[in-house]
């Protein structure tokens, strides 16, 4: 077999980087008990808490740190409980003092030119000066669009980001544990609003056995397991091994987390990037963000209209070009085991597409979750926007229901290719069955031929068997120590048959006994079965007896 058609199995679990189950019931806030679940029970503080549901703002002058009481500064419905639950505790409490939190900023200025900006290093002596930092930032002036990502984020951060933004707790929630969401909230009419997006999506990654995550907010976990025996779990990556050692990789999970601030008075937009290694960094998408920034087709967006979505439309864009990326590996795995059951007969060339099959089933509702965010934001128009004049207004609404139908595009052509995809599979396993049925209908032509050949055997033993078997029963019978054929004998013939006969029949008697089927009725009983000479005489004589009566019960008169 040629070296780039060589199988190497397993497929997938030789090492197990398992993405948390997403539990969208606590996607986000339209539900109205964060994180709580049908037998907890609810805090009986808030229900009996005098105070208003929507705190005050704070104009974060003389707040003395407000942000150390996030999310329930800003969000009292979020109780201790919802807080551990949801896993912000971890951040908040547990995260590792020795990392700083980095933040990469990329600002988008009037003139739609992307500025690549310093990084800030929060640490735990720095915590406070990043805090004077945001609340002089609060209010933008020059950029259009101040896009932070932040990476490693520590619970200072989150609570910092969280309350001088005014963020809803969900969008960190779903972050964290990898649920795919997307709401809209706070909107203010003539102003703004706020909207999330956190969406899995597939790339391709060198295949590598992972290390241990050490890090207690990482949501995923690391795990080294055999191939054999093992749950297909479609969280885990899809190990292709198609090809030479050098060439192997595996498709991972990723997430996209972002959330946007749309307002008149400046744009926020914070993406959250996980810790794991396998996830998507910080500087790395900061790097893409600023590249596209010099890209003529989207410069030319940029400078013709205001709207900050178009900047979220980027990150969707890496999304597709990730799927795209790994659809193509794992359409050149599938040609590779089609290849490879031409050859084969190995039945287990079927575990490992049936693997496959569970995870593009997983793939395609991925695809699906993607297009609903870009229908989502396609729907969702930024309510800043009303204050430009008609013309103005109405051009970049036009432009971004042009460029999601563009993504809507690649979507379907993403899909379509999944689905054939999985009916290539389908093809293959129905070869690999096909190719089974065949040499299992080669060796049992074998095996018939072979039987053929030994009956042929047989009946030539049992032809000279016959030959001799008169020869055989006249020596034996001369052979017999009888006064008949021998004068020196005590026996004779009739003391020959007296001892042959009885034994003959006892063993008749008892091979009939044992009998279950004939000439037995099914349930028959032992006892039954030991007097079977006498029910084979009923059987026979009193069935006679029967016939001979309906004979002669019949008129003469019918038959004439």
């Amino acid at each position: 077999m040629p070296p780039h058609h060589q199988y190497m199995r397993p497929a997938s679990h030789d090492f197990v980087l398992r993405r948390p189950l997403p539990s969208h019931r606590h996607s986000g806030p339209s539900v109205p008990w964060p994180w709580i679940n049908l037998n907890d029970k609810v805090d009986g503080k808030l229900l009996r808490s005098k105070a208003p549901p929507i705190p005050a703002l704070c104009n974060h002058v003389n707040c003395n740190g407000c942000w150390e009481g996030y999310p329930r500064s800003r969000f009292p419905n979020w109780g201790d409980s919802q807080v551990n639950r949801s896993g912000i505790r971890d951040v908040i409490k547990e995260y590792n003092h020795d990392v700083p939190c980095t933040i990469h900023r990329v600002d988008v200025d009037d003139r739609g030119y992307f500025m690549d900006s310093e990084k800030y290093e929060v640490t735990e002596q720095t915590k406070g000066d990043f805090w004077e930092l945001l609340i002089g930032h609060y209010r933008l002036i020059n950029p259009r669009v101040r896009a932070l990502f932040v990476e490693n984020m520590s619970g200072p951060v989150l609570q910092m980001l969280g309350t001088i933004y005014n963020i809803e707790p969900f969008f960190f929630s779903s972050s964290l544990s990898w649920i795919p969401s997307r709401f809209q909230e706070e909107v203010q009419p003539g102003r703004g609003d706020h909207i999330t997006i956190t969406l899995t999506f597939l790339k391709t990654v060198d295949y590598a056995i992972p290390a241990v995550a050490s890090d207690p907010t990482s949501s995923t976990r690391n795990e080294d397991t055999s191939a054999r025996g093992q749950v297909i779990n479609s969280q885990t990556p899809l190990v292709l091994r198609s090809g030479p050692s050098s060439n192997n990789c595996s498709l991972v999970l990723d997430l996209l987390a972002v959330h946007l601030i749309r307002n008149v008075e400046g744009n926020i937009l914070i993406s959250y990037h996980d810790s794991d290694r396998e996830a998507m960094s910080a500087p790395y998408l900061h790097e893409r963000m600023h590249s596209a920034g010099q890209s003529v087709y989207w410069q030319n967006i940029f400078q013709r209209s205001p709207d900050p979505t178009f900047v979220l439309l980027i990150f969707i864009w890496h999304a597709i070009c990730a799927w795209d990326e790994a659809l193509e590996v794992l359409y050149a795995h599938i040609c590779s085991l089609e290849t490879y059951a031409l050859d084969t007969s190995d039945i287990f060339i079927t575990h490992e597409m049936h693997l496959i099959r569970a995870h593009c089933i997983q793939y395609s509702s991925l695809l699906e979750n993607l297009r609903k965010t870009v229908v989502f934001i396609r729907d969702t128009p930024n309510p800043a926007m009303d204050t430009l004049p008609q013309e103005e207004n109405q051009y970049s609404r036009t432009l971004l229901e042009k460029e999601c139908r563009n993504l809507l595009s690649e979507i379907d052509r993403l899909e379509m290719g999944g689905r054939m995809q999985d009916q290539r599979l389908e093809n293959a396993l129905k070869l690999v069955f096909s190719n089974v049925d065949i040499n299992d209908s080669k060796r049992m032509k074998e095996l018939s031929e072979a039987a053929v050949r030994d009956s042929a055997a047989m009946k030539q033993i049992a032809y000279l068997t016959m030959i001799f078997l008169p020869s055989s029963f006249v020596a034996a019978v001369f052979g017999m120590n009888v006064r008949e054929l021998s004068k020196d004998a005590q026996g004779t013939l009739p003391h020959y048959f007296e001892a042959a006969a009885p034994l003959t029949l006892l063993t008749i008697w008892v091979v009939m006994t044992f009998q279950r089927k004939h000439p037995f009725a099914s349930g028959s009983t032992f006892w039954m079965r030991l007097v079977w000479p006498w029910i084979l005489f009923k059987q026979v004589f009193m069935k006679r007896e029967i016939e001979k009566e309906e004979e002669a019960s019949i008129p003469l008169g019918s038959i004439v």
